[in-house]
């Protein structure tokens, strides 16, 4: 029998496959159907901190401007944070009480501000681990990447004290020397790194003169970015690797395994072909495995990464090679 177990964050997952952070892991009932399927762990929908001052925003707008105090202000921003906090927690209980694969909680994020203080609470409502989705887009011409580098070692650090559960951080993938801070970031006693945070993108309509939002969704060629990267460090950093955009079929996931990842998350797919694909997944991995004469996944987990490979200046090439020049 082929064994699809792994370990990924120190957590024991019956297969590689994660549903990774959107609406459709907001919902209980979605979360059970994933588990039916055969998933191995889901990443709850993310509590946004930018989400939790927005709400405070707007709750006091709405108020009375008998209530334009400081004081007032205060307080609903404070019963605005909770009420968001406390539906999040909810959504942990609930996944917990109802699903035997593990929950790991999302907290999407750009500051350190009064959202860390409630990572214990996230902690008690029985998460089995966090998953920081720190993004700061480097926008700002005057702002130094070292400056930008700090805020996440800031965050990362603050919320570690913070927990005992394991922690993993999805990354994008703007930064000026990935190699090195995705090494140093592996040392900070963090558990997991996701290569890399989907994010939103903006995109021009040039019919209706508008700015408007990008396709959302990722497709199976997207794949080679978090699969050069992980092929290039998935020997040098101190934690696990999970791969995150493209992942659309078996042969999506076995390739970033190869390159040394131990999960894979699945959203765009989930969206677009429901919780079926997920037993489809499966069933052709295994299917390859049994080909290969693989028993387990260990046994083929990053035997073709940068370090592994018989020809690793493949990972490295940027230019196109020789026989492709005719298209230029």
């Amino acid at each position: 029998m082929v064994d699809l177990s792994t370990q990924y964050m120190g957590l024991k997952l019956r297969n590689p496959l994660i549903a990774g952070s959107s609406g459709l892991t907001l919902k209980l009932d979605h979360l059970k159907e994933m588990e039916e399927k055969g998933i191995g762990a889901v990443v709850l929908k993310s509590i946004f901190e930018e989400q939790i001052e927005m709400q405070a925003q707007q709750l006091f707008k709405q108020a009375s401007t008998a209530f334009d105090y400081t004081e007032a202000y205060d307080y609903i921003t404070n019963y605005s944070s909770s009420q968001a906090v406390d539906e999040y927690l909810t959504l942990i209980r609930k996944a917990k009480e109802n699903l035997s694969i593990p929950v790991i909680a999302s907290i999407n994020c750009y500051s350190l501000s009064q959202w860390v203080s409630y990572v214990k609470e996230i902690e008690k409502a029985g998460a089995d681990g966090i998953e920081l989705n720190i993004f700061i887009l480097p926008s700002d011409p005057n702002l130094l990447a070292v400056e930008i580098e700090k805020q996440y070692y800031n965050i990362i650090d603050k919320v570690i004290e913070e927990t005992q559960i394991p922690v993993a951080v999805k990354l994008g993938y703007y930064f000026t020397d990935l190699a090195r801070f995705v090494t140093q970031l592996s040392w900070k006693k963090i558990k997991g790194l996701v290569l890399f945070n989907r994010t939103y993108s903006p995109d021009i309509d040039i019919e209706n003169m508008q700015v408007v939002a990008a396709n959302p969704f990722s497709t199976s060629h997207e794949v080679v970015l978090p699969l050069r990267w992980i092929a290039l460090l998935s020997d040098r950093v101190q934690c696990d690797f999970c791969a995150s955009t493209g992942v659309h079929k078996a042969e999506d996931a076995i390739k970033l395994i190869l390159a040394g990842a131990k999960a894979v998350q699945l959203v765009s797919v989930l969206y677009q072909e429901g919780t079926e694909v997920i037993p489809t997944i499966l069933k052709d991995m295994q299917t390859w495995m049994e080909r290969h004469n693989f028993s387990k996944i260990s046994d083929f987990r990053g035997k073709l990464s940068y370090h592994s490979s018989s020809n690793p200046a493949v990972y490295e090439r940027i230019q196109f090679m020789k026989y492709y020049s005719g298209i230029e």
